[in-house]
């Protein structure tokens, strides 16, 4: 299989094709007079580091099929230590530390890893709660090994002058990428070799990206797909866990300094840079394409960046997909803002694009429960409301370890699959696709179904909610009462809910899509999902409304 579809062999092109150009930067400022302090590793030394990575594990006894947890940070090694195993045939592991501690170690123990490389915390974890770590036999840690034993980073390498051959390509396991776990628990999605460099190609030609881009990598796992293109990517200063807490100017030293031309990231972190950039008036001159993605993009953060912030010929973009296939379809800033925007306002949820070449996308009813085998003469037309379902040679065929996920997620077609996404929405007559909120957040009422995004969008208008979420309290006959929770935009004076709420049931009242909202409840902060900090975790929200509507005697109470 060697050879056939690796994305280390991406890597060792660009090695050999501009060896002295800088494959990673890692930001860390500002220094003196303000200035970014900032290291780089070129293609070549990045080549030759994961060749030596990948030797190293080879003497541990890490080979083709190891099933390879990776817990680090941003760094030379992080990239080094990927590229090396994809090199040996192993199979990283890759799981948000942000989702918590317990989460987390049951996503664990459900892959069973046979190595671990992490920092000391990682391994630490590991010490104290090794009933998750069953069958972990080889250990590396990057930083100071305390009281447990195994390799060091800085030490267990071997450097040949030889590259290392590679030793899986194709249809082999490539990788275990775990979802965030936004609606229900996280499932590990196995990708082949082939599956992750066609997501490669496809990125590339869809966001027109390669070799003469610089990246302001924001977010990890994509930085590894710009260096396999043959881009610089630029590591900013930021919390990778928090992007919706990134201190902007770091974002915005990192672009002018290292002249980045593209990003990819949040739209949590892309909404707050681009506010402080309009209201502060900094450009970013060099930076001519922004990709957003992991939740709907409010409008005015397009408009921000396209208003100013970028340059003349700067695009934006949000490219719509899952962990299990990605990218599915895209839509540019400008033609959202000139003809979807409004119709998202009123209530006909929004806009994500034409289905990316090579993939197909159709509604199909929406249905709770497994789907056997495909049929065409299920497919809905444009304009009617379904669910989304996608036939891709880059989607994920399963979840590891987790027949029934698959039975629930996947949909066969002879020799091929669809894959469910769990979000509902629709096509329109153009052929775009339109989402409308997940499947399992819809609000069943005695009047009709409910869905997230369309009816948020009504009362996000409101110049004084920042965002708002559908959810529905338990109702008589086995349906739902619709609440919506609003997040403030700021603080409320004294006395100012009574008013606030009277104002946005009345703006509810005016649209045939929220008339049957019932109730408004306020939210200092909603909980959000620990990837991209912009999914908001409705199933949370929705256990709170129900304590906070709850009267006297339990039943709910609805204005």
């Amino acid at each position: 299989m060697s050879g056939l579809g690796n994305v280390a062999d991406r890597l060792r092109r660009n090695a050999t094709r501009t060896p002295d150009k800088p494959a990673v930067v890692l930001c860390r400022g500002p220094g003196r007079a303000g200035r970014l302090r900032s290291s780089a590793m070129t293609f070549a030394e990045l080549e030759r580091d994961s060749d030596a990575a990948a030797r190293g594990f080879a003497d541990l006894g890490v080979g083709r099929g190891t099933k390879t947890l990776v817990m680090l940070r941003p760094s030379f090694p992080f990239f080094s230590c990927f590229f090396a195993l994809f090199k040996i045939g192993a199979v990283p592991v890759l799981i948000d530390p942000g989702m918590g501690a317990r989460r987390l170690l049951e996503c664990v123990r459900t892959v069973e890893p046979a190595a671990l490389v992490g920092i000391p915390l990682a391994h630490a974890a590991r010490t104290f709660f090794p009933g998750y770590f069953p069958k972990l036999a080889m250990r590396v840690t990057l930083g100071r090994r305390w009281f447990w034993g195994g390799a060091r980073w800085e030490t267990f390498r071997r450097f040949v002058p030889e590259p290392f051959p590679i030793a899986a390509g194709g249809s082999d396991l490539a990788a275990i990428l775990f979802t965030t776990g936004s609606t229900g628990p996280a499932k590990g999605v196995e990708y082949s070799h082939a599956a992750l460099d066609r997501q490669v190609e496809i990125i590339a030609g869809l966001l027109g990206v390669g070799d003469g881009d610089v990246d302001a990598a924001t977010f990890p796992g994509f930085s590894l797909f710009s260096v396999a293109l043959g881009m610089t990517a630029v590591v900013p200063d930021l919390d990778p866990t928090r992007p919706g807490s990134v201190h902007p100017p770091n974002i915005e030293a990192a672009v002018n300094e290292m002249k980045c031309t593209f990003s990819f990231g949040s739209p949590a972190l892309w909404k707050r840079v681009s506010a402080h950039a309009a209201e502060n008036g900094i450009r970013l001159p060099t930076l001519r394409k922004v990709a957003m993605a992991g939740a709907p993009v409010p409008p005015a953060a397009h408009q921000r960046l396209l208003g100013g912030v970028l340059p003349p010929d700067g695009e934006t973009f949000t490219p719509y997909g899952a962990t299990e296939c990605m990218p599915v379809s895209s839509i540019g800033g400008a033609e959202i803002l000139r003809e979807t925007a409004e119709r998202t306002a009123e209530g006909k949820g929004v806009c994500v694009g034409r289905p990316v070449s090579g993939l197909r996308a159709e509604i199909v009813p929406i249905v709770d429960g497994p789907i056997a085998a495909w049929d065409d003469r299920a497919m809905l037309g444009p304009g009617e409301m379904g669910e989304i379902v996608v036939k891709a040679a880059h989607a994920s065929r399963r979840y590891h370890g987790d027949p029934e996920a698959d039975r629930l997620a996947k949909i066969a077609d002879g020799d091929r699959f669809w894959h469910r996404m769990g979000d509902v929405g629709y096509k329109d007559d153009a052929g775009r696709l339109w989402f409308c909120g997940r499947k399992a957040h819809r609000v069943e009422t005695a009047s009709g179904t409910l869905f997230t995004i369309c009816c948020e969008a009504v009362f996000n208008q409101h110049p004084v909610v920042a965002r708002s979420a559908l959810v529905g309290v338990p109702a008589s006959g086995g349906f739902r009462l619709p609440v919506i929770v609003v997040e403030p935009a700021r603080p409320l004076a004294a006395g100012e809910e009574d008013s606030l709420r009277s104002e946005l049931l009345a703006l509810g009242a005016a649209n045939p899509v929220t008339a049957a909202v019932g109730d408004i409840l306020f939210h200092p902060a909603f909980p959000v999902d620990i990837r991209h900090n912009a999914k908001i975790r409705r199933e949370d929200l929705a256990v709170w409304a129900v304590g906070r509507l709850a009267g006297s005697d339990g039943s709910p109470r609805v204005k």
